[in-house]
């Protein structure tokens, strides 16, 4: 049998890992200053993911982790009310300049708080990265789903998706919040009536953050899981494991948010890094 062969390295991008080196710090000081603890959740586990359109990656007898939502909720509903972690997280099937099969995510989560009082968290948070990095510190403005389509919402996901990438997207420019998803795009979020109680940032046009006042039903989330089975093997793909152990920790959930933030493309926002491999070190 032949050797197996190492691709060829690619060049290491020095100004982007210092400028990675400056936010993560910033992140982390900031973070602690605000009464955060830091996690390390297990990068292999059991259940991967949620969403149906997350394909996670196999290793040894379970997943490499495509976020650290799961194991970051036993704690929360453990009794720890502020808690966040930067962590190297898998998603197959993602690969170009904003994407990366292995990529850096920030996720935080506290008690007592629903998806708009996330704002408060993270702005502080990315102003300080900022000033860390000697640019300019942004302003923030806040829209909703509906203002964007300035119009009915599309009733479909793929007629929502299409317009939200060709026209909606792109023209989210400046730093912007996004709030008030369709409720069948909730993902682990409370549904409210007909929206689901989730906010996204965006930046230069790039979604940076996903946040959601969190579920707080085991068996609204059962069902969840159950859905996204049903889609995924419409779709010929092998359904994801279902999560017993954030079934559980759900129905023990307090009021709670949480978010997840990209590292990597927040140094690309802030530094203006036009590919994530800029900011990362080569394989």
């Amino acid at each position: 049998m032949a050797a197996a062969t190492c691709r060829a390295s690619e060049p290491v991008n020095l100004a982007g890992l210092r400028a990675r080196a400056t936010v993560v710090r910033a992140l982390h000081e900031g973070l602690w200053a605000e009464g955060f603890l830091e996690l390390h959740p297990p990068v292999l586990v059991d259940g991967p993911a949620l969403e149906e359109n997350l394909e996670a990656l196999i290793a040894h007898d379970g997943f490499l982790h495509t976020s650290p939502e799961f194991a970051m909720k036993r704690a929360l509903a453990a009794g720890l009310p502020r808690i966040y972690a930067i962590t190297e997280c898998f998603r197959g099937e993602e690969l170009g300049r904003h994407h990366g099969t292995e990529f850096t995510l920030l996720e935080l989560y506290l008690q007592n708080a629903n998806y708009v009082d996330l704002i408060g968290v993270v702005e502080p948070l990315i102003r300080r990265a900022a000033a860390a990095l000697g640019v300019p510190e942004p302003g923030f403005s806040r829209v909703t789903v509906s203002d964007l389509f300035a119009a009915t919402i599309p009733d479909d996901d793929d007629t929502f998706y299409r317009e939200w990438v060709e026209r909606i997207e792109p023209g989210l420019r400046a730093p912007t919040w996004v709030l008030d998803f369709p409720a069948r795009q909730a993902a682990l979020a409370e549904v409210r009536g007909e929206v689901a109680e989730r906010v996204e940032l965006y930046l230069g046009g790039l979604e940076l953050a996903n946040g959601f006042s969190e579920l707080g039903e085991g068996c609204e989330l059962r069902a969840r899981f159950a859905h996204s089975a049903r889609v995924r093997q419409s779709r010929g793909r092998t359904p994801h494991p279902t999560d017993e152990g954030v079934i559980a920790a759900t129905a023990r959930l307090p009021r709670s948010a949480g978010i997840a933030l990209g590292v990597d493309r927040l140094v690309m926002a802030l530094a203006g890094f036009a590919d994530i491999r800029d900011v990362r070190l080569p394989r």
